[in-house]
């Protein structure tokens, strides 16, 4: 984790207190966005809902830069059938104005290492197919093109693909 450190990066589970920014930032892309496939903005409950399951696997992380928000980083379930257990969806949210700095592939590589201490074997990452900063965060990682869904969600009037990624880490 050097290079984490290094990067002056931490990367502590999400408390109630974070809850109103990581809202923020979530619904940011919500609205201006097809990084996320909801059309309407969440509410803190949603939000509550979403990243304080209380299960010790499929966890939520704050990506803190000094003790500010630069965004969030989070493994959910893949599937909810117990055969997928061994496998993890992840998703990486910076704050606007964040990317393009390194905090994605920190982040990246933290829970990459955190999966691993979890003994996750798969790690899946499902992006929009036009979010290429996300796919080439991806590519660049060691993840692979695993699925292509056409035409899959619409959004903002207008018919959107999605690709997933996967990278077996254990």
């Amino acid at each position: 984790m050097s290079d984490i450190t290094a990067s002056g990066l931490s990367f502590p589970e999400i408390k109630e207190e974070h809850l109103p920014e990581v809202l923020d930032i979530y619904n940011y892309y919500v609205l201006n966005t097809t990084v996320s496939f909801h059309t309407e903005p969440l509410s803190l409950a949603d939000m509550r809902n979403a990243v304080l399951n209380g299960d010790v696997r499929f966890k939520s992380y704050a990506i803190l830069r000094e003790d500010e928000l630069q965004g969030y980083v989070l493994i959910t379930r893949h599937k909810n059938k117990q055969a997928y257990d061994a496998s993890g969806e992840i998703t990486i949210y910076l704050k606007p104005g964040c990317s393009g700095q390194g905090i994605g592939g920190s982040a990246l590589r933290f829970i990459e290492e955190r999966a691993v201490e979890l003994e996750f074997h798969v790690l899946v990452a499902t992006v929009c197919a036009e979010n290429e900063s996300s796919l080439k965060l991806f590519r660049k990682n060691g993840y692979e093109q695993s699925a292509y869904f056409k035409e899959i969600g619409t959004k903002f009037g207008r018919r959107l693909d999605i690709a997933s990624y996967q990278k077996i880490i254990g």
